[in-house]
């Protein structure tokens, strides 16, 4: 089954701000939260669709994504995005700070954090590099070893950000919950509200020792040499991911992932066109006329192609298979061979007198077929039209 568009899963428009997007999570939260439909299970998809879209809207990088190439740049054979698959866990660890507790709903109905009470989890950002690839590499697909400067986990603590033989202390304000619910009376009545515990920063404990090494946040700036596997068939600017190699999170939260962008060296014989090639063959007037073989250059290697006499300026060869491998299997571009005849800008006075003999020739006239004509007199119609 398809999936609807996010910005319609919100009734956003595809320009609205982060504010108007957040409010509109917000509203579709509330009108389907598990607390208010207990037992609904459309209610329920309803709810995890929202926070589908607004796991994706929300996030600058993943809404340009998804701009850019619909629900196909977000997961699939080429990269591990997000989107898709939420828990009901995963939605109240990531955004219950957003809605949770709002119009009595509290309590989460027991969806929490991974450490559970709807304590928050660190969550690392992404990091973008770019990749250059010549097209034999595009063509056949490699693997690609990255040293990247990013936040790693500490070695000292493990990523804790606790000093060895430390421990945790269960947060006093928020009593472990990660956050705090406060009640107000207003002129709709009691309206319950819940926030983020500014005591803990909503992981539900406080550090007894924090780490000398990383100063309690459980990383440090350092560099990782990752690899990279490129399927074949990549296009420029493409974007793939590789989960969980970005930036590490505080205190052994998730981390970012590192996002690929492809750029193509540009090829000193071929040009690329989708998944075809293009390559430009320039003949001498005797080749064209009488025939000739001649060798093409082609990603796995030269090969030798036979030029037919009479072959007219123009006229395209098609070397089947020898193009790019579609990036998701649907089978491999061509090799198109764009013929042209090469005219010199100056002759001497014997190849003149040979040239001017030989225009004598009916042979060497023009003689348009029938079917040029027919191509002519479309053309003569479509400029007058």
């Amino acid at each position: 089954m398809d999936k609807r568009d996010y910005y319609e899963v919100l009734e956003v428009p595809r320009n609205a701000t982060a504010e108007e997007i957040k409010k509109a999570y917000r509203k579709k939260a509330i009108q389907y939260h598990p607390d208010k439909n207990p037992g609904d299970k459309a209610a329920e998809e309803k709810f995890k669709e929202a926070a589908e879209a607004y796991e994706v809207l929300s996030d600058e990088q993943k809404r340009a994504r998804y701009d850019q190439y619909g629900h196909a740049g977000l997961g699939g054979s080429t990269g591990g995005f997000s989107g898709g698959g939420m828990s009901m866990e995963d939605i109240f660890s990531q955004f219950g700070d957003i809605f949770g507790g709002f119009g009595g709903f509290g309590g989460f109905s027991g969806f929490g954090g991974s450490r559970g009470g709807g304590v928050r989890q660190a969550h690392g950002t992404s990091l973008r590099v770019k990749v250059k690839l010549t097209l034999e590499e595009i063509a056949h697909g490699c693997e690609k070893k990255l040293k990247v400067k990013k936040y790693v986990a500490c070695s000292h603590c493990h990523g804790t950000g606790a000093e060895n033989g430390s421990g945790y202390t269960t947060c006093k304000t928020c009593g472990g919950s990660g956050h705090v619910t406060q009640v107000a009376n207003t002129i709709l009545g009691r309206m319950q509200t819940t926030a983020v515990c500014s005591a803990c920063g909503g992981e539900g404990r406080i550090i007894d020792k924090k780490c000398t090494h990383c100063g309690g946040e459980g990383v440090v700036l350092d560099q990782e040499v990752i690899s990279v596997n490129i399927p074949a068939g990549v296009t420029q600017d493409m974007q793939l991911s590789v989960s969980g190699k970005g930036n590490a999170a505080r205190r052994g939260g998730i981390n970012g992932d590192l996002l690929v962008q492809i750029e193509e060296i540009p090829h000193a014989d071929l040009v690329r066109d989708g998944n075809d090639l293009v390559y430009a063959l320039f003949l001498s007037f005797p080749d064209a006329t009488l025939g000739t073989t001649v060798e093409i250059p082609t990603l796995d290697g030269k090969v030798k192609i036979k030029i037919e006499p009479g072959t007219q300026p123009g006229k395209i060869l098609r070397l089947r298979g020898k193009g790019i491998p579609d990036v998701n299997g649907y089978g491999k571009g061509d090799l198109l061979v764009d013929v042209n005849v090469w005219v010199p800008k100056s002759v001497s006075r014997d190849e003149k007198k040979t040239l001017e003999k030989l225009n004598e020739s009916d042979a060497f006239r023009p003689s348009p077929t029938k079917e040029d004509k027919n191509f002519f007199e479309r053309m003569r119609q479509f400029f007058q039209s």
